[in-house]
């Protein structure tokens, strides 16, 4: 490869550290990706211990939730890091264990993201088109199983597109046939597939709960609660903005194999770290839309609930 990485000179691979003598875009890069790192594990901190903390929180929804927030946090703690060592040092050209690592994480955090989603996903549907038996259908324990296979299905996903050959822009000359399937069968399991299957699940919680709405003959204890709309409302947004983040890197992964140009080390980077970003996000959108949240945050960050027992607190 001819391009010179902005950190490093291409003879002096040793390590994956600062060089001695590091560039002011190197120092830049680790700094602005060190603080999307701080507000990732920060923002979903909050999330965690606002739902373990608070009982009135303690509900099948807010638990998906949860697992949600942990993919997040585990983002922040372990991929952030990875990537940023990816970003500005040797990965690029030369492929080791570490590279494999970070691509295992990653592959099986945002595997679990999207599938945490998709558990999300099928608990509003629920929530708005069976609201009378919701409560007896999607209960602790059931959110407890649907969380555990989330997370088998993640591992196993991220496992075997490694050990497939997954690659991000990394083929010398020519990808093999089985990186070539890797890329495609990885992300069409991991993303596509889940990504569907919430999109229909949404589209048809809208049309009935449109039916609903305009319906005479739904009774008040029949109906929608204003809060299960709004959490249907939120957990869409929730959705919507993690698929912006993740589309265009799958589709540039799914692709690249067959383009007769490798696309540019920093396009690829910068969509990686576009899908990373998300995790970041999720915590701003519930401070948005959830009171609860608001105020579950202003407790903690006062330090209130380390002054008494404030599990039993209404929040707002």
């Amino acid at each position: 490869m001819t391009d010179i990485h902005p950190c490093f000179d291409l003879n002096n691979f040793t390590t994956l550290l600062f060089p001695s003598d590091p560039s002011v875009l190197c120092v830049l890069v680790y700094l602005v990706l060190g603080l999307l790192s701080a507000i990732t594990v920060c923002g979903n901190l909050l999330v965690i211990i606002s739902i373990v903390y608070f009982k009135q929180l303690h509900i099948p929804t807010n638990y998906l939730i949860l697992s949600l927030s942990v993919a997040d946090l585990l983002v922040g703690v372990v991929v952030f890091p990875f990537s940023m060592a990816h970003t500005v040092t040797a990965c690029l050209y030369q492929e080791n264990v570490f590279c494999k690592i970070r691509d295992c994480f990653d592959a099986t955090l945002c595997s679990s993201s999207i599938l945490n989603l998709c558990c999300i996903s099928i608990d509003r549907y629920y929530a708005i088109c069976h609201p009378l038996t919701y409560k007896t259908t999607v209960t602790v324990r059931v959110a407890g199983v649907m969380i555990s296979m989330t997370w088998t299905v993640a591992a196993m996903i991220g496992i075997g597109i490694i050990l497939g050959g997954y690659s991000q822009g990394t083929c010398e000359e020519t990808c093999s046939v089985s990186v070539v399937l890797s890329n495609v069968t990885g992300p069409v399991f991991a993303f596509f597939m889940p990504a569907i299957i919430m999109l229909c699940i949404y589209m048809k919680i809208y049309f009935i709960a449109q039916k609903q709405r305009n319906s005479i003959q739904i009774s008040k204890s029949g109906g929608i609660s204003k809060m299960e709309r709004k959490a249907t409302k939120t957990l869409a947004i929730v959705m919507g903005v993690f698929l912006l983040c993740l589309m265009p890197y799958f589709l540039c992964i799914v692709f690249l194999p067959l383009a007769s140009e490798t696309p540019p080390f920093s396009l690829i980077e910068a969509l990686n770290w576009l899908t990373l970003s998300n995790s970041m996000l999720n915590p701003f959108i519930y401070g948005f839309f959830y009171s609860w949240f608001r105020s579950a945050c202003k407790m903690i960050l006062s330090g209130q609930i380390f002054t008494g027992n404030f599990a039993n607190t209404k929040l707002m």
